[in-house]
Order: C-alpha cells, then sequence, then structure tokens
C-alpha cells in the first residue's frame, strides 16, 4: 500500500491524484522508453548491415558515421 494511502485514507478514492499517482510505474515507462529507443538503434544497425556497412557499435552516432562515410567513399566500410 503506497504511503498516500496509508496516511490520508485506505482505500482508493476516484478522482483524488494521491491515488491515482500512486498506481503509475516510473520503472514500466522507462523500460518501455529506453527499449523504444534501442529497438530504433538495432533497426539501423541491421539496415547498414543489410549494405555491407559495419559500424563500430551498435549506438546511432557510430551507425551514422558509417554510413556517411560509405557514401563519401562510394563503397561499404567496415569501422
Amino acid at each position: 500500500m503506497s504511503l498516500h494511502r496509508v496516511l490520508k485514507h485506505p482505500q482508493y478514492v476516484e478522482g483524488c491524484f494521491g491515488c491515482k499517482a500512486s498506481t503509475l510505474s516510473y520503472q514500466n515507462m522507462h523500460i518501455a522508453m529506453v527499449s523504444r529507443a534501442e529497438e530504433k538503434e538495432l533497426n539501423a544497425y541491421r539496415d547498414a548491415r543489410k549494405y555491407g556497412i559495419q559500424p563500430k557499435t551498435t549506438k546511432l552516432k557510430d551507425i551514422d558515421a558509417a554510413v556517411k562515410a560509405s557514401d563519401t567513399l562510394g563503397r561499404a566500410v567496415k569501422a
């Protein structure tokens, strides 16, 4: 039971901000946000690998740098 419900009222009260806030989970929202960011990076990495480009890491900045270098050289690069 949340501290709000212990101190204010033991039952859930519709319309009470404290009750509503106690049901939210920051951890779940954070995990979802991180998962989406990682999925975006991995999709970009897969796309680069399809064209023979080998970025240093799976981080978006390294992928973008490898793609840019490949475009400049006119061939796939391996970082």
